[in-house]
């Protein structure tokens, strides 16, 4: 592992083999289990799925609020919900999903959530990584090590070393995670490099800060998507969602399931990515 001022470098995209006894098995990965209502993926053509879908998995405290629940409990119930996104992730044909756990601005929450986060992040990684392991899930991790619990650190590092070897799809689990500090850890990186002389200044492009993102090797985002009706990107991948499409769904997330996932990439798959171009339509009809 690499770390430069509290920021994680890039991990290797190595392949290796899972560990004996857990993980993928020895005929390739399994399916993931079926949506209980029997749904499935809707008939979207393979160049219209997003390589890459960002979630903000917002509304948890609102769902434990509306039933006299505890907000800790409105997390809880929120796992079921990832596992079951991340199924259908799998089913449609979706390359990596973004997962926003744990925002770098979080830590301004009461100290009784912020403990109870740190150790439920931990405990899911823990008690789903075999599982995901089998479905052939790569998992990766996005954030800063300082504050972050030693114990949540250990677990997402064991995960990715168990995990990479695996190509299905990629979770990219993002904890003490923020898109302005992402940025600025790759320029602080890049400054380090042209005092040492192994990056020249004047060569500096979009494509060098690229190359310095915590995993540079994962795609820029397709789909932005956030639950619970709130329409903002707090903060969540900002350099790499520059050109995502953006859908917001009233859905609290411990109610969203792979179904309001595959209505985002419907919306997605009918919209017009231009990337700053333009056609003038008028222009090319016939008469």
């Amino acid at each position: 592992m690499a770390y430069r001022d509290g920021a994680r470098g890039a991990q290797p995209a190595a392949r290796t083999a899972s560990p004996a006894g857990r993980g993928v098995s020895p005929t390739g990965p399994i399916a993931p289990f079926p949506h209980c209502s029997g749904a499935r993926p809707p008939a979207i053509p393979a160049e219209l799925v997003p390589r890459h879908v960002a979630i903000v998995m917002d509304g948890n405290g609102r769902w434990a609020n509306q039933r006299g629940l505890k907000r800790t409990q409105g997390h809880e119930a929120g796992e079921a919900s990832l596992l079951d996104v991340i199924a259908g992730a799998i089913e449609v044909g979706v390359q990596c999903i973004s997962a926003y756990a744990f925002s770098t601005e979080n830590w301004r929450r009461s100290p009784d959530e912020v403990r109870f986060l740190m150790g439920f992040n931990r405990d899911v990684i823990h008690r789903r990584r075999d599982q995901l392991d089998s479905w052939g899930v790569r998992m990766l991790w996005s954030g800063r090590t300082p504050r972050l619990w030693k114990s949540v650190i250990s677990e997402l590092e064991q995960a990715e070393r168990q995990t990479r070897g695996n190509d299905v799809i990629t979770l990219n689990f993002c904890v003490n995670y923020g898109g302005r500090a992402e940025v600025a850890d790759a320029v602080r990186r890049i400054g380090e490099d042209v005092r040492d002389g192994r990056l020249s200044a004047r060569g500096i492009d979009e494509r060098t800060i690229g190359r310095y993102l915590y995993h540079p090797e994962v795609p820029d985002v397709d789909l932005f998507v956030r639950s619970s009706g709130e329409q903002r990107t707090s903060n969540f991948l900002l350099w790499q969602s520059a050109y995502a499409e953006m859908v917001f769904q009233d859905t609290l997330w411990p109610d969203y399931d792979r179904r309001h996932l595959w209505q985002a990439i419907e919306t997605y798959a009918a919209r017009d990515r231009r990337y700053g171009g333009a056609i003038d339509r008028s222009a090319d009809s016939s008469p």
